[in-house]
């Protein structure tokens, strides 16, 4: 297929930081170019910020609906390839569906639908249309994340005993939603958000971590959520304990409510024969600690690294890469599987390292359990799936 893959896009106007990141990620490559969007609910915002887009007129739209019936109106090589989804959660599904029912591929920002059941009905969808769907876990991205993993997968940590994950906020410690922060008012709004609004945002970015990582589903869990905000109608912290497959437990703690703290996610696995650690806010240096030996410190871009990880870095060692890199890595192993398949061929199944449809089920399933979990008085919650 000759030409860049056009992207069309759903929310994320120029005052969306993640509707930004998605734009700038997915261009990165030069593989990839912004064709058409509704970039607001409002008809004349959409088509203020498409012209500050420089998009044509005719290619910025004032509804999903008609974006996905004009574009699929348009012959291959003109119209959009795939839509990237940057709403509020409650609108996921049914963007999603459509942009499937058209026969668009879908990148769709986390968590991936308003609840459960829909995430199962999504699934459905994806496999039976066989078209791509991708859900946007950027964390998985960070070539150390990569490493990580391959250093489980390659045994050097032997069996898995004990995960301890968190991802600490201070974003929500004061109560911003009552002086109009955009955000936090549909994050805390139980009809957009769902049933949980720190466990949504990012406790699932961890939950998705710890599973990515060692490869491991959690299988139980016990949770308490607490919301300290006076006036919040949805949790702003959470902690949980986990059991996961093959015996491993582990710890998750999220929270919006840690004041000071910026996006400090942090993994630390440990199985018999060593442990390892990463920072997201350190993202280029793994800790890796083994049995009676210095602690060894790995470094992006380095030749000792794994091929996989290598695969995943852009910059010699010593040259900081960070969190649009690690977007754009998403998007890169995407985009390669998406132009195989519209040239008819199977991709590369080192492109297919992405998350997809069956993490977003695993990351509702992770809410539901976690929701139920605090308001039970049962010790442990079986994750529905």
């Amino acid at each position: 297929m000759p030409g860049k893959l056009k992207m069309g896009m759903i929310g994320g106007g120029r005052d969306s930081f993640i509707g930004s990141v998605h734009r700038m990620a997915a261009a990165l490559d030069g593989d990839c170019e912004l064709a058409c969007g509704v970039f607001s609910s409002d008809p004349e915002r959409s088509r203020a910020e498409g012209a500050a887009l420089y998009l044509p007129p005719q290619r910025v739209y004032t509804a999903f609906e008609e974006m996905v019936h004009a574009e699929s109106r348009l012959p291959p090589g003109e119209r959009m390839d795939f839509v990237s989804i940057v709403v509020p959660n409650h609108l996921h599904f049914d963007m999603t569906m459509q942009a499937l029912t058209s026969g668009f591929a879908v990148v769709c920002d986390k968590p991936m639908t308003w609840s459960l059941e829909q995430a199962r009905q999504l699934e459905a969808m994806v496999n039976r249309s066989g078209l791509l769907f991708a859900l946007m876990h950027n964390y998985t991205g960070y070539p150390l994340v990569k490493e990580a993993r391959e250093m489980v997968r390659a045994g050097k940590l032997g069996k898995i005993r004990k995960v301890v994950v968190e991802y600490p906020q201070g974003s929500l410690a004061a109560p911003v939603e009552a002086s109009g922060n955009k955000r936090a008012v549909w994050r805390n709004d139980p009809m957009r958000s769902g049933a949980a609004m720190c466990m949504a945002d990012i406790g699932t970015h961890a939950e998705n971590l710890a599973e990515y990582v060692t490869g491991l589903k959690i299988v139980e869990l016990c949770a308490d959520l607490s919301t300290f905000v006076e006036g919040r109608r949805l949790d702003d912290d959470g902690s949980v304990l986990l059991r996961m497959e093959g015996g491993a437990r582990g710890i998750l703690h999220a929270s919006k409510i840690c004041v000071g703290e910026g996006n400090a996610l942090r993994i630390r696995v440990w199985g018999d024969a060593g442990g390892l650690e990463w920072e997201q806010q350190q993202p280029n240096t793994l800790s890796f600690k083994g049995m009676n030996r210095p602690v060894e410190i790995r470094h992006a871009g380095a030749v000792y690294l794994s091929e996989h990880a290598k695969r995943n870095t852009r910059l010699p060692m010593g040259h900081p890469e960070g969190f649009i890199e690690a977007f754009a890595n998403v998007y890169r192993s995407f985009l390669l599987s998406l132009r195989a398949r519209l040239d008819g061929r199977e991709p590369d199944p080192a492109n297919l390292d992405f998350p997809t449809v069956q993490d977003g089920v695993r990351g509702m399933a992770f809410i539901a359990a976690v929701v139920e979990s605090s308001q039970s008085e049962r010790k442990w919650t079986r994750l529905p799936v």
